[in-house]
């Protein structure tokens, strides 16, 4: 498998900068099999049956963009320098890996200040990252956060404008519980609590699970042969009520449904073993055309990068020649694409 295989045309102007508004007024492209049905959103009740579960990814975005100063005291010609940080993720020993711009600029030892409240010091620099430790941690770290950073939008967004203040509640599913993601799980945000209900209405049962979506969700495909790309690792975790949850669905003829590529690639991961059980901890499954899915029946999903991982994701759920059918009929019918565009509901024979 080549990654051109995995290539289409993309006109820019589709790709989306806000939301629709309201969240299930989004379009919904329905493929069931080789047919290609043209849907909203709120119509998803329509296409699940009664006893379906939704597996739906709990995890909450924080903000993760900060801007700050670092100064040097005496140093001459470069005592204040801003300093822009994009945090990554959370490491076993309090710290955290962070995007440095200019990386150049810090060095370990110094302080940057964001806020009156908030600063980071610099234990470490590695392969273009930095390791930063806060002077705050828990509730206090939470607040402190909260009240200087911005939302980490994608970068494809953040080319065509910044994070404002709207993106706080656009950019957050409305079921967000456990924090720790700095990219949105991006297909849960077409819900509101009137399309909840109307699903729960039609007899489709919700799951929660979490996987803390991070920054490499984005990082490009560099190897011609997809089999060679070595993917990125996120924590996450499926209890063992939502493991029982989704064994009780199987076995009741139920289909479980994953509400985006994470929930998808963390209960596969869990249930690496046969079935689905238990999982807490780091996955790096990478799902391409060959895989066998043991626990997902049917996903809904936004429409993904040219070349990126998620379209072999797609791909290997439905078929590639099939899916860019789909891709091909999204872009003619000016489907809105990524974060913030249009859904997807993929259903395979």
């Amino acid at each position: 498998m080549k990654l051109s295989d995995f290539d289409f045309d993309l006109p820019d102007e589709l790709i989306a900068t806000r939301p629709a508004q309201p969240r299930s007024s989004a379009r919904l492209l329905v493929a069931q099999g080789d047919a290609i049905t043209d849907a909203v959103v709120r119509d998803l009740p329509d296409w699940l049956r009664p006893g379906d579960r939704l597996v739906l990814n709990d995890t909450r975005v924080i903000p993760a963009r900060l801007s700050g100063t670092r100064t040097r005291p005496g140093a001459a010609g470069e005592g204040t320098a801003r300093i822009e940080v994009t945090l990554l993720e959370p490491q076993a020993d309090g710290s955290w890996a962070a995007l440095v711009r200019p990386l150049r600029k810090l060095r370990e030892g110094e302080v940057v200040v964001f806020s009156d409240t908030l600063s980071a010091t610099c234990e470490s620099k590695e392969d273009g990252q930095a390791r930063l430790r806060f002077n705050l941690s828990g509730e206090d770290f939470d607040a402190a956060l909260n009240e200087a950073g911005a939302m980490p939008l994608p970068p494809y967004i953040e080319a065509k404008r910044k994070a404002d203040a709207r993106d706080r509640e656009d950019y957050q599913t409305v079921w967000a519980r456990r924090s720790g993601a700095v990219a949105a799980p991006t297909a849960s945000l077409h819900f509101d609590e009137p399309l909840l209900a109307a699903l729960a209405a039609r007899g489709v049962d919700f799951t929660h699970v979490t996987l803390h979506v991070g920054a490499g969700t984005f990082l490009p495909v560099k190897v011609d042969d997809v089999t060679e790309h070595k993917m990125h690792g996120e924590w996450g975790e499926v209890t063992e009520t939502a493991a029982a949850e989704i064994a009780a669905t199987k076995a009741a003829g139920g289909r479980v449904v994953p509400v985006g590529t994470t929930a998808l690639r963390l209960i596969e991961t869990a249930a690496q073993g046969g079935a689905i059980a238990p999982f807490r901890g780091v996955t790096d499954i990478f799902i391409y055309p060959g895989f066998t899915f043991r626990v997902t029946d049917a996903l809904m999903t936004n429409f993904h990068l040219p070349r990126s991982t998620l379209m072999m994701l797609v791909s290997a759920l439905m078929g590639r020649a099939r899916m860019m059918r789909v891709y091909e009929h999204a872009v003619e019918d000016r489907y809105r694409f990524f974060s913030y565009g249009d859904a997807s509901l993929l259903i395979p024979d």
